[in-house]
C-alpha cells in the first residue's frame, strides 16, 4: 500500500511535535539517500521559498476618518498616486506606480525610480509618509484637501493583496538584437550579451506542486516575513505543461497566485521597493507555501531537482511581443545556475533577478514555524485551476 494521509493528521503531529519537516532542497537529498517511497513515510511537510520581483502587487489602505471627514478623490503618497475609487477613506497603492512627474520615457532609459514599491517598503518600514489627498466635498464629507504624515501605526488596516505573485515558471530573456533593452526581466545586452531569469527552480512553490494538488483557495503562506493566504488564483493563470520538440513533458508554466496578508505583520527584508532601469518600479516579495507530502506522486513533484525543471528561453527583443515562449528552446535551471547557458552556438552569461539564498532563508524559516507549533497548515476551501483545465488567456488586438 502507497502513503495516503491527510492535511488534518500532519497537523495533528505538528501539534504533536512529532511532524518531519523538510526544506525542498533537504527533501531531494532525501529521495537520493532512501527513494520516493521510504521518503514519503517519513516526511510530512516540504517548504518551499522565492525571492524576487512580483510587479502585480499593492496594499489596500485605510486611513482613518480626518475632522471635519473627507472623501477623498485623489491620494498621492510620498508623491506616488494611489487609487481612491473604493471610499471615502479607503485607497490602493500599486506597485509599479510611480510620480506623475517621472520622466520615464522610451528615449530615456533613466536610474534609480522611486515607486509604489519603495512606498510599500517604508510603510512596512514604519517610516514616514507623506500624505496628500484632494477631494471635491459633499455635505456628509465637506473637508476638500488634506496634508500631514503619517505611519503604518496611525492608520487602521494595511492589507497587502498583491493579484498576481509567485508566478510558476519565468521565461529566460536574451535580446537577439544589435541594440540594448530595458525589460522588466532587467537590461538584455545586445546579440545575446547576457541571458536573465526569475525563478528559484527546486525551490520554486509552484514548480513543487505543478498540478495544484495541495496549493488552493486559503492555502496558508509566508508572505512577506509575515503569515498570508492564498486568496483565489492569480491573473493570468493559465498553467500548462512544456513539452520539448519530441512532445516529452519537460516542466509546469503559467501558474499564478493572488495573496493576502496584514501588511502591519510584514517585515521590510521581506518587501523590498525595487527599481528596474528603463521599466520603472516593482516590489521584490518573499513567499514561501508548504507542501503536504499527501502521497507518493506528490513527494514526486517536491523532489524535482533543478536538472529536471526547465525555463523557455525567449528572444525579448522580437518574439516576446508575439507570443512565441521557447522559440529558442529550453534551458534547465541547473545549467541557469552554473552561470552560462549556450544559446545558438554561443555561450551566454546568465543572471538571476530573484534571489536563490534568500529563498533557501525563508524555506528554512517556515519550516522553523511549524516545527516549533507557530504555523499549522491550511486545507484548502476551491481547488485552483491545473494544467489539465484547458485555460487559454486571451490577448488584445
Amino acid at each position: 500500500m502507497g502513503v495516503e494521509r491527510t492535511i488534518k493528521e500532519i497537523n495533528e503531529r505538528i501539534k504533536s511535535g512529532k511532524a518531519v519537516v523538510l526544506t525542498a532542497e533537504e527533501v531531494i537529498e532525501k529521495v537520493k539517500e532512501k527513494g520516493i517511497e521510504a521518503t514519503a513515510r517519513e516526511v510530512d511537510v516540504v517548504t518551499t521559498g522565492t525571492f524576487g520581483p512580483m510587479c502585480s502587487s499593492g496594499v489596500f489602505l485605510n486611513f482613518g476618518h480626518s475632522s471635519p471627514r473627507i472623501k477623498m478623490q485623489k491620494v498621492w503618497l510620498n508623491n506616488v498616486p494611489a487609487y481612491t475609487g473604493v471610499a471615502a477613506v479607503d485607497a490602493y497603492i500599486g506597485a509599479t506606480e510611480l510620480p506623475e512627474d517621472d520622466p520615464l520615457n522610451s528615449d530615456y532609459p533613466g536610474e534609480f525610480r522611486y515607486g509604489g514599491g519603495h512606498v510599500i517598503e517604508d510603510l512596512v518600514a514604519r517610516r514616514p509618509i507623506r500624505l496628500k489627498a484632494t477631494a471635491y466635498g459633499t455635505d456628509c464629507y465637506p473637508r476638500k484637501e488634506i496634508e500631514t504624515t503619517i505611519t503604518l501605526d496611525d492608520i487602521n488596516e494595511a492589507i497587502l493583496f498583491n493579484p498576481r505573485n509567485c508566478y510558476q515558471n519565468y521565461n529566460c530573456a536574451v535580446n537577439l538584437s544589435d541594440r540594448t533593452i530595458y525589460t522588466y526581466m532587467g537590461t538584455l545586452k545586445p546579440n545575446l550579451g547576457n541571458a536573465n531569469y526569475s525563478t528559484s527552480g527546486q525551490l520554486s512553490p509552484l514548480l513543487k506542486d505543478p498540478f495544484f494538488k495541495t496549493i488552493g483557495v486559503g492555502t496558508r503562506i509566508f508572505l512577506g516575513g509575515g503569515i498570508g493566504y492564498v486568496a483565489w488564483n492569480g491573473t493570468q493563470h493559465f498553467p500548462s505543461i512544456l513539452k520539448d520538440e519530441n512532445g516529452n513533458e519537460l516542466c509546469a508554466a503559467g501558474g499564478t497566485l493572488a495573496v493576502i496578508g496584514d501588511l502591519k505583520k510584514m517585515s521590510p527584508k521581506w518587501l523590498v521597493g525595487t527599481s528596474f532601469r528603463g521599466y520603472g518600479a516593482t516590489l521584490t516579495v518573499g513567499i514561501g507555501i508548504p507542501i503536504p507530502i499527501l502521497n507518493e506522486e506528490i513527494l514526486y513533484y517536491a523532489a524535482k531537482t533543478d536538472d529536471e525543471l526547465f525555463a523557455p528561453i525567449v528572444d525579448y527583443s522580437d518574439a516576446y511581443p508575439n507570443r512565441k515562449p521557447g522559440n529558442l528552446g529550453y534551458v534547465s535551471y541547473a545549467r541557469l545556475k552554473s552561470g552560462k547557458i549556450n544559446v545558438l552556438g554561443k555561450d551566454v552569461p546568465t543572471a538571476p533577478l530573484s534571489s536563490y539564498p534568500k529563498a533557501r532563508e525563508i524555506a528554512y524559516i517556515l519550516k522553523e514555524w511549524i516545527i516549533k507549533r507557530d504555523f499549522l497548515l491550511s486545507e484548502p476551501v476551491e481547488a485552483l485551476p491545473n494544467p489539465h483545465s484547458g485555460i487559454k488567456g486571451k490577448v488584445l488586438n
